[in-house]
């Protein structure tokens, strides 16, 4: 899944998936979708604000994530005794193909989780230099690890976040994360109280290539052992098709997967004129996108309920 498109080429690319999320290349109105908001760097946060953050253990790096306060936020919070859900998100890799840039700034299916209600923070894969944000796979699988668990506690006692209710979220190579990175052990494990993935998932196919996820009996043997961690906690799978390639996998896993709720997303419906050409010669395929909770829609608003009721989302 990676890519040597420019930098340019990516631009294209992803003005291109946001008019489409919006409505604009195929006629649907703005009362169908919502726009995400712009991160703004070297900005303090606020309500109705996504801003970049650099915790002061990378300063001098590039490494940040993005955190994004809803609109009712107050900096009262303490005296008013206010809490807000969480919603962390990881992203896809980078695949122009597939309008994925791997950049924070440039995630979404967290934002439309939730329609904005919830704190929204896109963590990064720290890369294995530390010095910057990785967009192919994991980076320093340790580092990006301990990212969250210190960042994490973090924000919710600085904004205001909820422990209690912490949802983890990802796209592509981000639904894979959201179990190799968010169970990579029982210390991470314990921060969430439910789990979001969409285009694959953990376990499901082998990476050839990769250190990681091949050979798939070893692959799938770790695989099972982190979604033990699971532990009865509510899972969202959702797939742009058919999730029945996971549920076999994880029927087979012998692993408990009761609490396992499966969405089979009608990508063609929510995005009726795609795959687009945003620039000449570059096919947008995008069965494969995160842009589809942003639309209103039946699977939207289905995954939005399962998201209330995991997070008790007030």
């Amino acid at each position: 899944m990676t890519s040597s498109a420019s930098p340019s080429t990516v631009a294209l690319l992803w003005a291109c998936l946001a008019a489409c999320a919006a409505g604009e290349s195929h006629g649907q109105g703005a009362d169908r979708s919502m726009q995400l908001p712009p991160m703004l760097v070297g900005e303090m946060p606020a309500a109705g604000r996504r801003v970049a953050v650099t915790p002061p253990e990378y300063a001098g790096t590039q490494v940040h994530h993005s955190l994004w306060l809803p609109a009712d936020w107050s900096p009262d919070w303490r005296r008013q005794n206010r809490s807000w859900p969480v919603i962390v998100e990881y992203t896809g890799n980078l695949s122009p193909a597939h309008g994925s840039t791997g950049r924070v700034q440039d995630a979404g299916l967290g934002y439309g989780l939730s329609a904005g209600r919830c704190i929204w923070v896109v963590l990064p894969y720290v890369a294995v230099d530390g010095g910057h944000n990785e967009v192919t796979w994991w980076g320093d699988v340790e580092a990006t690890v301990a990212y969250a668990k210190q960042n994490v506690p973090r924000i919710c006692a600085e904004f205001g976040g909820d422990p209690g209710r912490v949802l983890v979220c990802g796209f592509s190579r981000g639904a894979i994360g959201v179990n190799f990175i968010g169970l990579h052990d029982d210390e991470i494990a314990k921060l969430w109280c439910g789990f979001v993935s969409h285009d694959h998932y953990d376990g499901e196919k082998e990476w050839a290539g990769t250190s990681w996820g091949a050979p798939l009996e070893d692959y799938r043997r770790g695989a099972a052992e982190r979604l033990a961690r699971l532990a009865g906690r509510p899972a969202l799978i959702c797939e742009g098709g058919s999730t029945a390639r996971t549920k076999a996998w994880l029927d087979s896993s012998g692993v408990p997967v009761e609490s396992v709720t499966y969405l089979d997303v009608r990508i063609d419906e929510i995005f009726p004129r795609l795959p687009c050409e945003p620039a000449p010669g570059l096919v947008v395929v995008n069965g494969h996108t995160d842009r589809w909770t942003l639309v209103e829609s039946h699977d939207t608003a289905t995954a939005r309920a399962w998201v209330e009721r995991a997070i008790t989302l007030k």
